[in-house]
């Protein structure tokens, strides 16, 4: 039986408008109310925003955030962190690549870059979450959280070999959706930090079951006792990890219809609704 159930955000819980639908929520309750379930948000956003939805709706959570590079108690307190090396932060913003991408840098302060996109915001704007135009060159390499490239999947893809060439083992990139590539800490994802939570709470991750869409969820779900693929899944992750189940669409709260099936109906054959 589960007992930690980890989700990440976009693509999964929320809804494509950036919304966590009324059904998700109640779900998520009952989970704690009748399950007693221990819940964990992991997601790559900052958890200055993470801890600001998870607290308007009264969830209580821990919160993997950064795409594993912190991880929070309920209480906010800090279990875990790990930044990028300062020479690899040095390598990537510093460095002149052949890319239209833009470029986005995170620390604990927040969200810097030096490119005005106002429709970036779209996806934060229920949390109110919003970028600092900075110059990135002055700020302190030994800072750095995690980097991310934003833009057209194919050039994305160029960028990926380039970055690779030029960093070799000491950083891991990762798409965490088709048009964001994310340069982050040396053996820093989501399921490494998963486990360190795991391991807090006395628990293995054969106790966990976890829901994920993105390549950036890979090591999650692959390791967790019950991994659950999003209908609206980036290809490469349902292809890399054939064996898992595939539910829904993240438009029709698709975890939120597992998860009443698996409270109410586990004795019957799953059925995703698309």
């Amino acid at each position: 039986m589960a007992r930690l159930a980890a989700f990440d955000m976009d693509g999964t819980l929320l809804m494509p408008d950036h919304r966590l639908g009324d059904e998700t929520v109640r779900t998520l309750r009952r989970l704690r109310e009748e399950r007693h379930m221990t819940l964990a948000f992991a997601t790559g956003r900052h958890v200055h925003e993470v801890r600001h939805i998870a607290g308007s709706l009264n969830l209580e959570a821990f919160l993997i955030t950064g795409n594993g590079t912190r991880i929070h108690t309920t209480q906010g307190e800090l279990l875990h962190r790990q930044d990028l090396s300062p020479e690899a932060a040095e390598i990537v913003i510093q460095g002149q690549w052949e890319t239209k991408a833009s470029l986005h840098v995170f620390n604990d302060s927040g969200w810097l870059t030096q490119y005005d996109l106002p429709e970036m915001l779209n996806a934060h704007v229920y949390s109110g979450f919003k970028y600092r135009l900075a110059d990135l060159q002055q700020i302190p390499k030994d800072e750095v959280t995690k980097i991310c490239f934003c833009g057209d999947h194919d050039d994305l893809c160029r960028l990926k070999v380039q970055l690779g060439e030029a960093l070799g083992d000491k950083a891991f990139l990762c798409f965490s959706a088709l048009d964001c590539l994310e340069v982050l800490p040396v053996g820093c994802n989501k399921g490494a930090a998963l486990s360190k939570l795991s391991e807090h709470l006395g628990l293995t991750m054969q106790d966990c079951m976890a829901f994920g869409d993105a390549m950036n969820d890979r090591e999650m779900l692959a390791g967790v006792g019950r991994g659950l693929i999003m209908g609206n899944a980036m290809p490469q992750l349902k292809a890399e990890l054939s064996h898992l189940p595939v539910i829904g669409h993240c438009r029709n709260q698709a975890v939120s219809h597992y998860l009443t099936h698996w409270l109410d109906t586990p004795n019957l054959t799953y059925s995703p609704e698309y």
